[in-house]
């Protein structure tokens, strides 16, 4: 599931060093209680790589279209979400012209709709968020940390923000549609010709619209310069266009087919935004008693068909609407926010030292030995760049909250997101958030370890 994206980013890693060798930790793995919610969001990430203009998703009616069977007729209406994450390529190298990515909104009915803007990103991979490498483990009070614009989007939009270039508010008179989006992924002058642009957006609509996805180049001026295509340009390739190609890989079966595993790209509406999870001992608990001295236990993060971790769990979103060449589920989980709450108890007769990390194990769906497989020197693919927030008390009792960016490569362990000393009988709240990011490949895990009794 690497992206296109990471294929020049690994080029650019750090030289090969000596064989990595597995580590197995030993511990429990328990599947995430909770569940996603059921806002809508439109996930336009197939095809990633654009090469022609077309439809990238449509959720409009396919009456009165060209071409129906790119229109799959899901209206919108209350809370969803918009996410999108495609990449734009000079092919010839000589066609240097900028592909725009259009997100366009139709109301239907007879009566004006308001669409509230709550939070929303969009960012290049060049110049606003280039793949730089980053340590493994940053503070990130400001949200300037991030290397890839999906990184850099989830970040803005963990801290509840809306980019200048949103307005607060849509409105959209009857029967008509308005621009959402309308920004270029430009190629000129970058090395390779490459570029990508991830968006999330969330919304809420106080009546029914339909969105699409549309990709379309720059036009061209008299004079040679180029412009931003206009709503009604946008109409026509809406109308008249069919899906953008070249399609990516079509997916096998969910079922195990005995045949190399093909996930594919996500097109579609997906049925969920964020995933809460209250973390106790059992659904009748208040608390989540901490494991025992030198013990630990992790939740699966991101689980999907054929990467359970040993759990059985699939957390992938499932699809409401989707086209048949792609996805069958929302692998990754981009742009969905997960939520854990965990109320943690030290329920032993002495203080003990509590950390709670991110880790990224080895994908497995059915664990041959009790634990979690590592490599001692992690691999050189990145697995995981985001930020996450993290929310507990501090040994004076006040509340803390910290931003902490996070790149974790296939196979680490990962440093602890908060250490707690906890005394007997404690209890202490962790709260942990964040959005599954574009480029990241599942599963991870959330583990809550118990520091070993020193002798």
């Amino acid at each position: 599931m690497l992206p296109f994206l990471l294929s020049f980013l690994i080029a650019q890693s750090s030289p090969t060093t000596a064989p990595s060798e597995e580590v197995l930790q030993s511990q429990e793995v328990r599947p995430l209680p909770g569940q996603l919610d059921t806002v809508p969001t439109f996930n336009s990430n197939s095809p990633e790589l654009i090469l022609k203009e077309g439809i990238l998703l449509s959720t409009f009616p396919p009456n009165g279209k060209k071409v129906p069977t790119a229109h799959l007729n899901f209206p919108f209406r209350g809370r969803f979400d918009i996410f999108a994450h495609h990449v734009a390529k000079a092919e010839p190298p000589e066609n240097l012209r900028s592909l725009y990515l259009g997100i366009i909104l139709h109301n239907p009915g007879s009566e004006l709709v308001k669409v509230d803007i709550w939070q929303a990103a969009s960012y290049l991979s060049q110049p606003d968020a280039p793949f730089i490498q980053l340590p493994s483990f940053s503070q990130n009070p400001l949200g300037k940390i991030f290397a890839g614009p999906g990184d850099r989007v989830m970040t803005d939009i963990l801290r509840g923000q809306r980019q200048g270039i949103f307005p607060d508010q849509i409105e959209i008179p009857p029967g008509e549609s308005r621009m959402l989006l309308n920004l270029p992924i430009p190629v000129q002058g970058l090395t390779p010709l490459l570029n990508g642009r991830s968006t999330l957006i969330r919304l809420q609509s106080s009546g029914i619209v339909y969105a699409a996805s549309l990709a379309m180049f720059a036009r061209v001026n008299p004079d040679g310069s180029e412009r931003s295509p206009n709503l009604q340009e946008w109409e026509n390739i809406l109308d008249n266009g069919d899906l953008a190609s070249p399609r990516d890989k079509t997916p096998t079966p969910l079922e195990e087919t005995g045949k190399p595993r093909i996930y594919g790209r996500v097109a579609g509406v997906v049925r969920g935004s964020r995933w809460r999870a209250l973390l106790v001992d059992n659904p009748k608990s208040r608390y989540l008693t901490i494991p025992q001295p030198g013990q630990m236990f992790s939740y699966a993060l991101s689980t999907l068909h054929g990467g359970t971790l040993g759990t059985g769990q699939i957390q992938s979103a499932t699809m409401l609407v989707r086209y048949p060449d792609t996805a069958y589920r929302a692998h990754g989980n981009y742009g969905i926010q997960y939520s854990l709450k965990l109320p943690l108890y030290n329920n032993t007769q002495s203080p003990q030292t509590v950390s709670v990390s991110m880790q990224t194990p080895l994908k497995e769906d059915r664990l041959v030995q009790p634990g979690l497989r590592f490599l001692n020197i992690p691999a050189r693919e990145v697995f995981f760049r985001g930020t996450v927030r993290v929310r507990y008390r501090d040994e004076q009792n006040q509340p803390k909250t910290e931003f902490i960016h996070l790149v974790q490569k296939r196979g680490q362990a990962g440093e602890p997101l908060v250490s707690l000393n906890m005394k007997a009988g404690d209890r202490s709240l962790v709260e942990i958030d964040f959005l599954y990011p574009p480029d990241a490949t599942p599963p991870q895990v959330l583990t809550v370890s118990t520091q070993a009794e020193s002798r």
